[in-house]
């Protein structure tokens, strides 16, 4: 059944506690749900999707319709061998997944936990942390096309996947909604330990279990990044800058701590835009109202009654402080409306 809200106010919808608001609100439940306001003509105007809010930065109010999608199930819709999959509806919070993942003896999600957000929105950004990304799991994505009213399963590889990039942010941006994912995971144990601070806290919780290995990133990340409750902030607002394996060679060389990762892409690599931030001398700063986190360069903080473009300027600061110190472009993570 669907919920409608005109003039919604915003500010319980997204994470950086930005005060704004849209035309309408609409929380849908299923396909059904969003066929209904097909036929209501709702998305013959502007229209956008609002999941949990934890990507997203408002900047002034929404002049058009939000569709919200409503908390959904989790279930075992397949067993074979050792592979299991799993279907989660899109309003599902993405750590209540990882949760039952973990909890079932499920291998192929526990390095994603603790990231906010729901289950929808994972396929978008192709979410990912401590060296495991959402299509690393991702079986197929369920979508409603909006053209023709209809229903589409789209299988993983034509799914356009890259870093923290999809073929959601592209080419079907405005054109589907995603209704729910299904994932492919493993009973067989697999644990991704390649991150050494990860690997410790594991090793001192007494080794990799699925357990261990959730319970270890909880931490690292809650040691790392402010409760939204707290701090109003969209987690990473920033990109991991990818560029070419000569440029990063140059720097290594005059910064020879740098931290340098590989890329998925050959003759590229990636650098982290934490440290690029920190050594652009902007690591708890503030603008205003607005602030880089003193403990994670890479999350920008509401301090208290800072708007969208309070927290775009900074953005935009920090930005060109790293470009003239290194030469390099940062991108936003953050979707900006």
């Amino acid at each position: 059944m669907v919920e409608k809200k005109e003039g919604a106010r915003l500010k319980n919808h997204n994470t950086f506690g930005i005060e704004a608001t849209c035309r309408c609100l609409y929380t849908f439940q299923n396909r059904e749900d969003l066929e209904q306001l097909h036929r209501e003509g709702v998305f013959d105007g502007k229209w956008d999707v609002l999941s949990g809010g934890s990507n997203i930065l408002f900047t002034g109010d929404y002049d058009g319709v939000l569709l919200h999608p409503a908390p959904g199930n989790i279930e075992v819709s397949g067993k074979g061998g050792d592979t299991v999959l799993v279907r989660a509806d899109a309003g599902v919070e993405w750590d209540r997944f990882v949760e039952y993942c973990v909890d079932n003896g499920y291998w192929g999600a526990e390095n994603l936990s603790y990231i906010p957000g729901y289950v929808g929105a994972s396929p978008v950004q192709n979410i990912g942390a401590y060296g495991s990304e959402a299509k690393d799991i991702i079986e197929s994505v369920e979508l409603f096309c909006v053209g023709n009213a209809s229903r589409m399963v789209l299988a993983a590889e034509h799914c356009g996947f890259g870093y923290r990039s999809s073929i959601f942010k592209t080419t079907l941006r405005g054109k589907a909604i995603i209704t729910a994912v299904n994932f492919r995971l493993s009973t067989v144990p697999s644990p991704k330990l390649g991150y050494g601070d990860l690997r410790d806290s594991v090793e001192a919780l007494g080794g990799p279990t699925l357990v261990n290995i959730r319970q270890a990133v909880t931490a690292i990340r809650k040691s790392k990044l402010p409760e939204p409750a707290e701090l109003g902030n969209a987690g990473s607002f920033f990109k991991n800058p990818v560029v070419d394996e000569k440029i990063a060679a140059t720097l290594k060389k005059e910064y020879p701590e740098m931290p340098v990762y590989p890329s998925t892409e050959p003759g590229l690599v990636k650098l982290a835009a934490g440290w690029l931030i920190d050594k652009a001398g902007w690591k708890g700063r503030s603008l205003g109202p607005a602030a880089v986190h003193d403990r994670q360069a890479l999350v920008l903080v509401n301090l208290g009654g800072a708007t969208g473009r309070d927290i775009l300027a900074l953005a935009d600061a920090v930005k060109e402080a790293v470009f003239g110190r290194f030469g390099v472009r940062l991108e936003s993570e953050v979707n900006v409306y």
